[in-house]
């Protein structure tokens, strides 16, 4: 992910320009890594330590949602609409 991308998502989920650590702004950070690690592993099918990466990621977006959830569940239905993400 290019450092436009980055800020793009940040100023579009964040607080402000600053807010980097807001559980929504992680959220969509992972969820865009996520996006391009898929696309890398679709054409390099044996890139095991990329996978390993990639499921990682996907936990910590897991817990990450599940916080959200807990803390305030009308953001998580927006931000999962908003990001295309499955919903338990």
């Amino acid at each position: 992910m290019d450092k436009a991308t980055k800020q793009e998502i940040i100023g579009k989920y964040g607080a402000n320009d600053k807010d980097t650590g807001s559980t929504v702004v992680q959220i969509a950070l992972l969820t865009q890594r996520i996006q391009e690690l898929t696309e890398h592993l679709r054409s390099n099918k044996k890139d095991h330590s990329t996978r390993h990466g990639l499921l990682n990621m996907v936990s910590a977006r897991r817990r990450l949602l599940a916080y959200l959830n807990r803390e305030d569940s009308a953001r998580y239905v927006t931000l999962t609409d908003e990001l295309g993400i499955r919903r338990k």
